[in-house]
């Protein structure tokens, strides 16, 4: 793996790093294009890229010392300062929370940029992931001998075992929602229901590769992060079910002749 690309005098330049940079540079740039699809000023999509970097790194590097408190205690300095180390789960609840913020400041309805970005939160993903598999910062699996295992020996986390290349994992289940989603986007439906199918997805394809990483088990056999994904693919449901009967409702309440 690749850690580290190359050194520019004293600056290193992390594969890491430059995978969370096209993570949101070029989602940003197809979110401009689905913003001015929907005849919203284009820069608004580089206001919800920045809200929703600020807040996915703060929420994604939460997440990843809470679940490492006893070794952030031992040594602080390399949980916050590191380059990897950053949970998606908890970068989507920071994102979405920063997201959600900046849109009802602009007064821009939150459900209609979740819909536009649905898909691209997928692709961006992708590059994230890839981000883990360069960097080798630990999101592998455990030793297996299938084709496809690989080792990490220059890993952040390194290893020497053939072991699950997990985020390859992720990369497949991720580039394969991104082109579903975006493939239907344009297709009408409820505000809100795009994005619940995202989640929906999202958290599906979280409970299998969990299946496939060495993260601690919480409680009956489940890791957090999959009790995360039933909580969210639950909330997923409930606003795909809740944005159909709004917009039944909508419909049902136009006089005849409007309709």
């Amino acid at each position: 793996m690749i850690p580290e690309l190359f050194k520019i005098g004293p600056v290193t330049i992390n594969s890491f790093g430059v995978m969370a940079m096209l993570a949101f540079l070029i989602p940003t740039l197809l979110l401009r294009k689905e913003v001015a699809r929907k005849k919203l000023d284009p820069d608004f999509a580089n206001g919800i890229a920045i809200a929703a970097m600020i807040g996915g790194f703060l929420g994604a590097r939460i997440y990843y010392i809470a679940e490492r408190w006893e070794q952030f205690l031992a040594r602080p300095t390399e949980y916050i300062f590191t380059g990897a180390g950053l949970v998606w789960y908890g970068g989507l609840i920071g994102g979405v929370l920063a997201v959600y913020w900046y849109a009802s400041r602009n007064k821009v309805p939150f459900l209609l940029v979740a819909d536009l970005a649905a898909p691209l939160l997928a692709f961006g993903q992708v590059f994230g992931r890839c981000g883990c598999l360069l960097s080798g910062d630990g999101d592998y699996g455990p030793a297996t001998d299938l084709p496809w295992a690989m080792s990490f020996p220059n890993g952040i986390i390194p290893t020497n075992e053939l072991v699950h290349p997990t985020p390859i994992y992720d990369m497949v289940i991720l580039f394969v929602i991104f082109l579903f989603l975006w493939g239907i986007r344009k297709r009408e439906k409820p505000l809100g229901f795009q994005f619940g199918l995202y989640l929906v997805l999202l958290s599906i394809g979280r409970i299998i590769t969990e299946l496939f990483r060495n993260t601690s088990i919480v409680l009956m056999g489940i890791t957090m992060a999959q009790l995360i994904s039933i909580a969210l693919i639950l909330a997923g449901i409930a606003l795909m079910v809740y944005a159909t009967s709004r917009a039944k409702n909508a419909e049902s309440d136009q006089p005849a002749a409007a309709r």
